[in-house]
């Protein structure tokens, strides 16, 4: 029994690794085609592929946690909506509110995520309602509640909070990739504190599935619910424990998004939460839950950002584009996904 059951394993690790692998070369295929194209337009600098982070800063945290609800075999698509509600608190708060500073905004933001996920993972978990319908509900809500605030579109500045304003502007310069400017001056690649934070999450969530108990429970939900019981796990708690998480991870990525765009709208991020499930689909988490890990999640992030790069160097594309292709490689993985369950079943 026990060579047969490590046959098993090793034919499910090798399907999912396949999974992992597809996505990492089609990463650098799509980016190599872009050098290719583009060399002559500063696509091959250190800077574009860091460009790539830079953009995606906060839909890296977004894709972590929407990677960890859907290992339960959950969705979340209230995601862009909090992004907005909480770029707009950011925003308006800096602005209008004498008491706020950047780091008790930043705690509310935080604190906001916390309790929204709490609400969201209570209704998913113990009132064992649909998650497409209670996440529908937080989507609205916190679209609503951003318009609530202000439908204005507000513009963080120096005035409004210096120190949140340096924070954005903070750069951390690399010691090599340089390249000589038209004044023949030497500029140097450089990153920002968003791409150190979204890099940072990516770590504590890789680790935090690989070697926790509660990283082993996801994985076990979303495998299947009544096996998972029967081993002595709550359900019901990491169901809820799994939406805090990907609401806390948000409020990370809004504060993140709100340093890249120094802005806020009512429309701010809208098509945010397909982008992050598309990214976590084509990094390999399966839909049905059980199998994914964020290292393929960040791979899929830097797949949209490349095509979105792609389309911007070619500047003669409509802007829409990326939308479409992501599209088509979301099908593409969902048919991948498909074809190895059925050969998973038929080698059962």
């Amino acid at each position: 029994m026990k060579p047969a059951n490590a046959l098993k394993e090793r034919k499910q690790m090798n399907s999912n690794t396949t999974l992992l692998l597809i996505t990492i070369v089609l990463f650098f295929v799509l980016y190599a085609a872009g050098c290719v194209a583009y060399a002559s337009k500063g696509f091959t600098t250190v800077q574009t592929f860091l460009n790539v982070f830079r953009s995606n800063a906060g839909l890296i945290c977004v894709a972590c946690g929407m990677t960890c609800v859907m290992l339960t075999g959950g969705i979340d698509i209230s995601v862009g909506s909090l992004i907005a509600m909480d770029c707009m608190i950011i925003a308006y708060g800096l602005n209008n509110w004498g008491w706020a500073s950047a780091p008790t905004i930043i705690l509310l933001v935080l604190a906001i995520g916390i309790v929204f996920g709490l609400v969201q993972g209570f209704c998913v978990g113990y009132l064992e309602i649909q998650p497409f319908i209670v996440s529908m509900a937080g989507m609205f809500f916190a679209r609503g509640m951003t318009a609530v605030i202000s439908t204005e579109q507000l513009s963080i500045t120096a005035e409004a909070d210096q120190t949140f304003y340096d924070m954005a502007n903070f750069r951390i310069y690399l010691p090599f990739g340089g390249t000589i400017n038209r004044a023949g001056k030497l500029i140097m690649p450089y990153v920002g504190i968003g791409v150190v934070i979204a890099l940072a999450v990516l770590v504590v969530i890789f680790l935090m599935l690989r070697y926790t108990k509660f990283g082993r429970a996801l994985y076990a939900v979303g495998g299947s619910e009544q096996s998972a019981a029967m081993m002595g796990l709550n359900v019901k708690a990491t169901k809820m424990k799994a939406y805090v998480l990907s609401s806390f991870l948000c409020s990370i990525g809004g504060i993140c998004y709100c340093m890249n765009t120094m802005s806020a709208s009512v429309n701010q991020a809208t098509g945010l939460e397909m982008d992050a499930i598309a990214s976590s689909v084509i990094g390999g988490t399966l839909l049905t839950g059980g199998v994914g890990n964020v290292i393929g999640t960040l791979f899929g992030v830097l797949i949209n950002g490349t095509i979105a790069s792609i389309v911007q160097f070619n500047g003669k594309l409509a802007s829409s584009w990326p939308n479409v292709l992501t599209a088509a490689l979301l099908c593409f993985f969902i048919v991948l996904q498909s074809i190895f369950a059925k050969i998973k079943e038929r080698n059962k």
